[in-house]
């Protein structure tokens, strides 16, 4: 049975560094471009929802900041 393969997607450094194995397979002929063209897809989709987490956070913080000084 072949072993599966998995990327770490949940940080940015991590989306950039599976990205970045992902152009190394294509070139090397190790993965066909449609399937990289679907993995890209993905690593944008999540670097949009970890970015969208970041603002929310920092949105909340500030809302506290407010809070305390009112």
């Amino acid at each position: 049975m072949p072993r599966r393969k998995c990327l770490k997607l949940d940080t940015p450094q991590a989306v950039r560094k599976a990205l970045a194995r992902v152009a190394n397979m294509v070139l090397n002929g190790e993965l066909d471009t449609k399937s990289a063209n679907s993995i890209i897809l993905a690593c944008n989709a999540i670097l949009s929802g970890i970015r969208t987490d970041e603002y929310e956070k920092k949105l909340a913080e500030l809302e506290q900041i407010l809070n305390e000084k009112s």
